[in-house]
């Protein structure tokens, strides 16, 4: 059961790959909701067994009090809904014997739904169904937006593609969509949002490299990195853990279209991930030097990568909590642990200490991460630039918050107006 894999500590990825390949779509749309009203779920399965049931049963009960506590959302009727629960505890030998207390649970929460609905509004696990640590960091780190940040993850994520500026422009693929029955709107200067998500194969051009599957957000980061670097130098460029390879399509097609010299390093510390950014690389037509190597090891690769050579520009897209892609990825809420920011944080800390050495003086790095907590962001950036008297924090986004606010005004909104939560610094070495 895909709900029981994830608590158990796999992710919803994983999960999923591991599904029919033509259930999988249907198994997606279910689970996502479901761990979006997680903890309403189990706030109800407390008012109804305060005992804890086993697993794959307390698992089963989650799932279908998830699908079912708001009627309007509901994707079945409630009775549908409970009949297939005890089929599924049926089925399988671990819960049969709980079929018939399943049941009972599940029709008394029909019977009493609005009385146990009510009893648990005062649980702000069950309003905003996120970890209490989570949302305690949040009021901590942004107290005049925390609310705003755990609705947007609440909120499924739109489908956003990055136009390929060697292939076409932003606009003449919207009619090219169009054409097909697919609405869109322009996010960020390459940015196409899509109405609707649809499988890649659906997409004009998709397999020629015409588009690529990223984030606004995301969108930023080669801009921010490669504006204003001299295109007419044989410049090293180094994208530090580059793994799926979408950020590193995005330096090699803004070089292709300055015909810009810039060789283009590539590592990832993970052999199967690497293998990704080359396909990537080979879909859009495009080729980079990639190595497997971690970056916080320079002197397993930086001979390999430059001969010794310092980099004009680093990209560190660096490992963390994926706060910030909450909506995207609901599973993530409920795998970390609060004792992972600050062990995700010293993770930071290493690989900016072990790449800044390798920035030659007026070059810069650009420092992100796809978090929305300060100790992977604002104040990573802080401890760094009190002990590195040669950096210096050029005009950066900071911190982005997910989602499009209805008031500006309220959320801040640094970004392209729809996207992630994501966090960027650029820093220059200086000279």
């Amino acid at each position: 059961m895909a709900l029981q894999a994830i608590r158990a500590g796999q992710s919803g990825t994983a999960v999923l790959d591991a599904t029919d390949a033509a259930l999988r779509p249907g198994v997606q749309a279910l689970l996502f909701q479901v761990l979006r009203n997680l903890g309403r779920a189990q706030a109800l399965r407390r008012q109804l067994a305060p005992r804890n049931p086993p697993p794959r049963v307390d698992a089963l009960l989650c799932t279908a009090l998830a699908l079912a506590w708001d009627e309007q959302s509901a994707p079945y009727e409630p009775f549908t809904l409970v009949n297939q629960a005890v089929q599924a505890a049926k089925g399988n030998a671990a819960t049969r014997a709980q079929a018939g207390f399943i049941n009972a649970c599940l029709r008394r929460f029909l019977r009493e739904r609005a009385a146990l609905v009510a009893a648990t509004q005062a649980d702000e696990v069950a309003v905003w169904n996120h970890p209490a640590w989570w949302m305690e960091r949040l009021r901590h780190d942004h107290p005049g937006h925390w609310q705003q940040i755990l609705r947007a993850n609440n909120a499924p994520a739109p489908m956003v593609l990055r136009v390929s500026r060697l292939r076409t422009t932003p606009a003449l693929y919207q009619q090219a969509l169009s054409a097909i029955n697919i609405d869109s709107s322009l996010v960020g200067d390459w940015g196409v949002a899509l109405s609707r998500p649809v499988p890649v194969s659906e997409l004009p051009g998709f397999a020629d490299g015409v588009v690529s599957v990223q984030d606004a957000a995301a969108q930023m980061a080669a801009p921010l990195l490669l504006d204003g670097l001299d295109a007419g130098r044989p410049l090293r460029l180094l994208d530090a853990c580059a793994a799926p390879g979408g950020k590193t399509a995005h330096l090699l097609e803004w070089a292709a279209a300055l015909q810009a010299p810039w060789q283009v390093t590539a590592l990832e510390v993970d052999g199967r991930r690497a293998q990704r950014i080359h396909d990537n690389l080979r879909r859009l037509g495009l080729s980079a030097q990639v190595l497997v190597a971690d970056a916080a090891r320079p002197e397993d690769w930086w001979q390999q990568a430059s001969g010794g050579d310092l980099f004009d520009a680093i990209l560190l897209d660096a490992p963390c909590t994926a706060s910030g892609i909450v909506r995207r990825h609901p599973d993530v809420r409920w795998l970390r642990r609060s004792s992972d920011v600050a062990q995700l944080a010293a993770q930071q800390a290493r690989l900016l200490a072990a790449l800044w050495p390798l920035l030659r003086p007026g070059g810069r790095l650009l420092y992100c991460t796809c978090s929305v907590f300060r100790a992977e962001g604002d104040d990573q950036v802080a401890a760094f630039l009190a002990h590195n008297t040669d950096a210096r924090l050029l005009p950066s986004p900071g911190h982005l918050f997910p989602g499009k606010p209805d008031k500006p005004h309220v959320l801040r909104d640094n970004g392209p107006g729809e996207q992630d939560g994501f966090f960027y610094a650029l820093l220059q070495k200086i000279a």
